[in-house]
């Protein structure tokens, strides 16, 4: 009865299909990898930066340090990261790679833009639709998350 309440009126189911679809075509090349989407996303903020604290890591994926903890303690016990107290502050813990876990971006690499290439290869639209569509996505995110 009330059309703003048909699932064919929502952006958010779009988006959350979206979302749910990318990361299907994400698990192959991470189940190769021996690792999650979440802990994906982990390992390119470490990439971009290693050693960083807990709340940084949180901050930068726009989640909750509860949400993170878990994920980092299970890495962890993959070797992929290894968690030290803060010089300065001790309550804080800083997570950095492990060897494994910076060679792990040299066979991500290898793997997931080719991988992804081939995915989205059916899909019409091309490299300047998909860098309208990141900034379209962040003007949302970015005023969604005050």
């Amino acid at each position: 009865m009330h059309a703003e309440l048909h699932l064919d009126n929502q952006i958010c189911f779009r988006l959350y299909t979206a979302a749910r679809l990318i990361t299907q075509a994400y698990t192959p090349m991470l189940t190769e990898l021996g690792i999650t989407y979440p802990q994906y996303l982990v390992l390119m903020v470490l990439w971009e930066e290693d050693s960083q604290p807990v709340n940084d890591i949180a901050h930068r994926l726009l989640l909750e340090t509860n949400t993170v903890t878990p994920l980092l303690q299970r890495m962890e016990k993959q070797g992929i990261v290894i968690r030290k107290k803060g010089k300065e502050d001790k309550r804080q813990q800083i997570i950095s790679l492990t060897e494994k876990g910076k060679a792990m971006e040299n066979q991500a690499y290898s793997l997931i833009p080719s991988g992804m290439g081939k995915c989205l290869a059916s899909c019409p639209l091309n490299i300047e639709d998909y860098t309208l569509l990141a900034r379209q996505l962040d003007t949302l995110i970015n005023s969604l998350k005050h």
